[in-house]
């Protein structure tokens, strides 16, 4: 069943490390390999056929291959794909984003979220002058020096990955999701913080849903302190509305950064924010950043054609996502539950994780404490019954625009599956 991506597998180990060129694709005993794409599946090598849960780990909000982007790419490729000259689709992609999100006054236009993040933080640095950092348990701001930092029970930070010098890990504090006590006890103490930056709805410790007042009190803190706020929305962007979680919950960060969602599928992402900051940038001000590819028009595009659809399709796009989300997950409780298997679902908008756990999740302490085993075979199961999810717990399940009531019925039947074969919980 699997026998051209066993091969395809055997052949990259000789020439890509590990064999996939990012680590959270490979899963054992090795990742089937895609060959193409439409709506809401994804077709292997071996002509095998799932419903993606993955979608581009949330990028293709619109589903794969949409049509009406495709056109739009197609028809600027025969202008070409890179001028590194400016063009009006810049300029007109950075009004579409001051239009549509609370924070943004302007925006500089890179690749991925990684140099988004990386970059905001650097702008924070320099108009704060201060250096510390503050990041979050179990969020994700892209495989930079200054975040990839684990904290130890004493508070004391190190990076989580080698090649990292220590001293970059000990400029970033590292501190629990959803708990204002730490919070609040570390931004007093100290005069020396020049951002916080978070994952409004954090979606890489599988997810996790901030508290009611959570977000409200970061952003009334940070403001008393004169620390800059940054939303890290490479995830959330766009996906949870128009103007993001800014939007959603009705909060206004300092910086925003988006990806993912905003070209659904092509590598753009943007750092926006207060004219007072953005304009530090050069060439207007002191902050280096540049890039070959930045703004590059085949990704413009692209981002034109998904926000526009977007918007213009915001009254049915989002309401009817959260209506199928709320589908799945209600099918999923209700198979668990005649099962007599212990988990939990987190979800909003078109996001969704199940733990198998009887605790609730809220941090990353209580997704660790899920039984990763099980989740384990739950993707091994659903994989069978033709159903890909991210194949790690500490992933997050997105759903598109494509998706279809029937491709619910199949999943809540593959989960049901997997339950069955289950031990249940005495």
């Amino acid at each position: 069943m699997y026998d051209n991506s066993r091969i395809l597998f055997d052949r990259a180990t000789k020439v890509i490390p590990g064999g996939v060129n990012s680590p959270v694709r490979f899963f054992k005993p090795f990742p089937f390999f895609a060959a193409s794409s439409s709506g809401s599946k994804v077709t292997s090598s071996d002509h095998v056929t799932y419903v993606d849960y993955c979608m581009g780990y949330g990028s293709l909000l619109l589903g794969h291959a949409n049509d009406e982007i495709i056109e739009a790419v197609k028809s600027q490729l025969s202008n070409g794909s890179l001028y590194c000259i400016p063009t009006e689709k810049e300029v007109i992609l950075g009004e579409m984003f001051a239009k549509l999100v609370p924070a943004c006054e302007m925006t500089r236009i890179v690749n991925s979220g990684m140099e988004a993040t990386m970059n905001a933080i650097r702008l924070a640095r320099a108009f704060t002058r201060q250096n510390k950092v503050i990041k979050f348990e179990g969020c994700y701001h892209g495989a930079q020096d200054y975040t990839m930092v684990n904290s130890d029970t004493s508070g004391n930070s190190s990076p989580s990955s080698s090649g990292i010098p220590n001293e970059f890990s000990s400029e970033t504090i590292v501190l629990p999701f959803n708990d204002t006590v730490q919070l609040e006890e570390v931004i007093r103490k100290r005069n020396d913080i020049s951002c916080v930056i978070l994952e409004p709805v954090p979606a890489n410790m599988g997810l996790v849903i901030p508290d009611k007042e959570y977000l409200n009190f970061l952003r009334k803190i940070t403001l008393e302190k004169d620390i800059v706020l940054i939303f890290d929305e490479v995830v959330t962007g766009f996906r949870l509305a128009t103007g993001g979680a800014s939007e959603f919950f009705g909060i206004r960060p300092d910086i925003v950064t988006f990806s993912k969602s905003v070209a659904n599928g092509f590598s753009l992402a943007s750092i926006c924010g207060s004219r007072e900051l953005l304009e530090l940038l050069s060439p207007s001000g002191d902050v280096y950043q540049a890039s070959t590819y930045a703004g590059n028009p085949v990704a413009v595009t692209a981002a034109i054609a998904t926000i526009s659809a977007l918007s213009r399709g915001r009254d049915q796009i989002y309401p009817r996502m959260t209506r199928i989300c709320d589908s799945l997950t209600d099918g999923i409780k209700e198979v668990a539950h005649e099962r007599k298997i212990p988990c939990r679902i987190n979800s909003i908008s078109s996001m969704y994780q199940l733990f198998f756990t009887t605790r609730d999740v809220r941090d990353l302490a209580s997704a660790r404490a899920s039984d990763l085993d099980m989740f384990t075979m739950l993707f091994r199961t659903l994989l069978e019954k033709g159903v890909f999810i991210p194949p790690s717990q500490f992933e997050t399940c997105f759903l598109s625009y494509a998706h279809a009531d029937e491709d619910i019925d199949k999943t809540i039947e593959a989960y049901d599956y997997a339950f069955s074969l289950m031990r249940p919980n005495k």
